[in-house]
């Protein structure tokens, strides 16, 4: 039996992702569950990874196709939702690590926000905290959240993913239309 200070279960047991409500400040004005947060485009704190090795290629992911919403696109390395609490490049380390099989330093960038229709009635409305890194060693990317991941040129990302937009997630597209000189020009420490 559970307790009310017990998470909800999904229909496999599992707990329900909480993720955090924030206004346009990203000061916490509540909780909600994941799926409902998008079901209603409610403002929610994120944060997102981008990983360059030392031949300034950024790394991309495709995500699997058993995400809920965005399934086969391009991203970057890879995305997620701090819990109640959490230092926020506390758990955007844990999630490069659960998505893509490593970690290294990150350091932090911009906080931008967005919002945009990802399909299948969900929205993304997010206050995002992104975070660069360094890395080249061998990638593992979890099978249920990567299906693929490929190292890419900045130089034509972005003519890349103006050309073929539907190949891409509707954040990554996002980020190189509003701070893309920003993400190709990042050099990491070497």
């Amino acid at each position: 039996m559970n307790s009310s200070a017990d998470p909800p279960l999904d229909e496999n047991g599992l707990p329900v992702p909480i993720i955090v409500l924030v206004d346009e400040h990203d000061r916490q004005v509540g909780l909600c569950e994941k799926l409902e947060a998008h079901r209603q485009g409610l403002l929610h704190r994120a944060f997102s990874v981008i990983i360059k090795n030392t031949a300034g290629q950024i790394l991309l992911q495709k995500r699997a196709a058993g995400k809920y919403h965005s399934p086969g696109r391009w991203a970057n390395a890879c995305c997620g939702h701090p819990g109640e609490g959490d230092d926020v490049m506390t758990a955007a380390a844990r999630r490069l690590d659960e998505e893509m099989g490593f970690t290294c330093a990150l350091v932090p960038g911009r906080r931008h926000s967005y919002c945009a229709d990802v399909g299948g009635g969900l929205i993304e409305n997010e206050y995002v905290h992104v975070f660069f890194g360094r890395f080249d060693g061998r990638v593992i990317p979890n099978p249920g959240e990567a299906s693929n991941y490929v190292w890419a040129d900045g130089d034509g990302l972005q003519a890349m993913v103006a050309a073929n937009p539907d190949r891409y997630s509707a954040w990554f597209r996002d980020y190189l239309e509003k701070f893309g000189d920003e993400i190709i020009a990042w050099k990491p420490e070497v």
